[in-house]
């Protein structure tokens, strides 16, 4: 009996204890289970550029930049006869910066003249074709057009893309501008560039299209590669039964050719003789309406697009003629765990001012990061960064003059990626970080609603002042490019 009790005061004595234990190690633990410290993550890639950029501005950081412009109205004045109704910080569009893009629109849309393109540059967010492949859509439905536009040679998504099936051999060499800061050639449109350098092996590609409404063909497949001073480089291709031959003339900066102005349901296409020439990637589309090329990749901040060739991109914008840039960036910067993103404005704003150098005119859109959730206090919460990151990225719109979505308040705002993550289907991973295909549909559906709201605005007040045929008039704001982020 007294051995029994022996125990029972035992036990309770070692419970007592590990409550007592427990109540003061859970005042001394940090609210956020999860480092805040930059790092990666199985699925998460940091690029060199972002960490450079982190480190040089650290030391310099201001918590309390942009202040004073949270505190000022954004003042427009007109550009071709229409002038959008000032705004706010916190309500920020920045439409009257895509006036050129609505404009190009206006005219598909009533003339049926002409065709409206738009580079989607993204990262793990648009990972196959996610989001970009539903906008593409829902532009085609409304204003024509047909393909899924620019596609690279090789792709770290390409198995789980569905707009196009694309295979490739794995001899290929290439340089990426998420990791490589001197390329032996200058990087395409989509960030890559390509050498068929195996003499050993043939090196190949493979594009069939698949059933999507607006994708089930390959219109005019292009190819598109650089300068080289071999003259011998061979592509052979099969369309069909037939094996077509042609030579490579790399003779200028940026060089095309046409493999059929035809509309095929599959294409492989062989390189012979072709090291050292740069190759970017293959063109699918009619030529008409509206199309999206998609620019992803994994691990991307941004940043890198600062690295781009002024010469090379111009003569990608003569052959491809953009009136719209998309920058959706944000998952990989989240990890950096500040909440000072001074040093991240002043970097956008600098890539944002080179893609000004390389595609004079063409209208520039920021998207925002979305909601992302970490563990606080052993439950799933809006991440402490997003908020300050979204917007830092509202800053570097204004001072850009770009358009602004706030992607993270279009979700809903605080704890949304949380609910849409534990919904029922789910739109989200259990990442909290990505969307499934569902939540990917819902995402392009919100950003052409925002972007449809805008070119309707457009439309309106268009129709209340005549447009001006003569030279545009560059827009302003009260916020003007800051010199010295140069």
């Amino acid at each position: 009996m007294n051995t029994s009790k022996s125990y029972f005061f035992q036990s309770f004595l070692i419970i007592l204890l590990s409550a007592i234990f427990f109540l003061g190690l859970k005042n001394v633990l940090p609210k956020k289970i999860f480092s805040n410290k930059a790092g990666t993550t199985k699925n998460v890639l940091i690029d060199s550029m972002l960490i450079d950029a982190y480190e040089a501005e650290k030391d310099t950081m201001n918590a309390g930049i942009g202040d004073t412009l949270a505190n000022q109205p954004i003042v427009y004045y007109e550009t071709n006869g229409v002038t959008f109704p000032e705004e706010t910080f916190d309500d920020y569009k920045g439409y009257q910066y895509l006036i050129p893009f609505f404009e190009k629109l206006y005219q598909l849309e009533t003339n049926k003249t002409g065709n409206v393109r738009i580079a989607y540059f993204g990262d793990s967010m648009t990972d196959g074709d996610f989001i970009v492949q539903d906008l593409r859509t829902a532009f085609q439905e409304k204003f024509g057009g047909k393909g899924v536009g620019f596609v690279s040679i090789t792709s770290e998504s390409a198995a789980s893309r569905s707009s196009v099936t694309h295979q490739f051999s794995p001899n290929w060499k290439m340089q990426s501008y998420l990791n490589v800061k001197n390329p032996l050639r200058p990087f395409g449109v989509n960030g890559h560039v390509f050498f068929a350098n195996d003499t050993a092996h043939t090196e190949w590609v493979k594009f069939k299209a698949n059933s999507g409404k607006f994708t089930s063909t390959l219109d005019n497949p292009t190819l598109f590669y650089g300068s080289s001073k071999n003259k011998g480089g061979v592509l052979s291709y099969q369309i069909g039964k037939d094996t077509i031959r042609k030579k490579l003339t790399p003779n200028n900066v940026l060089n095309t050719l046409v493999l059929t102005q035809n509309s095929i349901k599959s294409v492989k296409a062989d390189f012979h003789d072709a090291d050292s020439i740069p190759v970017y990637g293959f063109n699918f589309d009619d030529g008409k309406g509206v199309h999206v090329d998609n620019f992803s990749q994994r691990g991307n901040s941004g940043i890198p697009i600062s690295k781009f060739d002024v010469t090379l991109m111009r003569a990608f914008q003569e052959k491809l003629d953009y009136d719209l840039i998309v920058l959706h960036y944000g998952t990989n910067v989240l990890n950096y765990g500040t909440k000072d993103y001074g040093w991240y404005d002043k970097s956008m704003t600098r890539t944002v001012n080179r893609l000004r150098e390389c595609f004079p005119g063409v209208s520039i859109l920021i998207i925002s990061t979305a909601d992302k959730a970490s563990k606080y206090d052993l439950e799933m919460k809006t991440d402490s960064a997003v908020v300050p990151l979204s917007n830092s990225q509202k800053r570097y719109a204004i001072k850009t003059k770009s358009g602004f979505v706030n992607l993270y308040t279009l979700m809903g705002g605080d704890g949304s990626m949380t609910k849409w993550a534990e919904e029922d289907p789910p739109l989200a991973n259990k990442d909290y970080t990505h969307f499934n295909f569902r939540g990917a549909k819902k995402v392009a559906g919100m950003l052409y609603t925002q972007i449809s709201q805008g070119y309707e605005e457009y439309k309106s007040l268009r129709k209340k002042k005549p447009v001006d045929t003569e030279e545009p008039v560059q827009s302003d704001s009260i916020m003007q490019n800051n010199e010295d982020e140069e």
